[in-house]
């Protein structure tokens, strides 16, 4: 389906003049019950069998890759130290060093996989930065494309519906086999 405004209003509901696309795998972050363990920690902690199910792309020495489960991006990856630390200057500079050859794998895979034009990349450390998961440090690694939702909620009225992450890890598995 084109993406159009006029495709877009005629086809989801319009609130307050922004066209509502849903996306229902969004639903399960605010339905499911808060835990308080590190989902981050849970996946390394889990056997490499469930690394679908928990979304882990790659396994490194001391850091690994693993998609958002609640994007709002297609394709958005966090690389992660396996230690649980919150602030950055915690980390050995090995594990650092590690990450950032993650994240530029990271975007070889996306480019591989959803050929975007260009990236946002970065750490919120802190509460005050917008750290969701404050207690484990994280770098997002973002795709992003000319026209997606940065300006689609302004110009188009609408926001974009990504696909869902059980089929954006297939497809950046695939990817992955590909560039490694």
């Amino acid at each position: 389906m084109s993406l159009k405004p006029k495709i877009l209003q005629q086809t989801f509901p319009q609130v307050n003049g922004l066209t509502i696309i849903e996306a229902p795998w969004r639903h399960k972050y605010f339905e499911q019950p808060k835990d308080d363990a590190c989902f981050i920690c849970r996946a390394i902690a889990a056997p490499p069998r469930r690394d679908a199910k928990n979304l882990l792309l790659v396994r490194g020495k001391d850091a690994l890759i693993m998609l958002n489960r609640f994007p709002y991006t297609t394709g958005a990856l966090m690389v992660a130290p396996y230690a649980h630390y919150g602030d950055f200057r915690a980390h050995a500079d090995e594990t650092l060093t590690e990450m950032n050859r993650l994240v530029k794998l990271s975007m070889n895979v996306l480019d591989a996989a959803f050929k975007p034009t260009a990236y946002n990349i970065g750490i919120n450390q802190g509460k005050a930065a917008g750290a969701g998961l404050r207690d484990h440090l994280h770098i997002h690694v973002v795709p992003r494309w000319d026209g997606d939702t940065n300006f689609m909620t302004t110009i188009g009225g609408a926001r974009v519906l990504a696909q869902d992450v059980d089929s954006m890890y297939k497809r950046l598995r695939q990817a992955l086999k590909r560039v490694t």
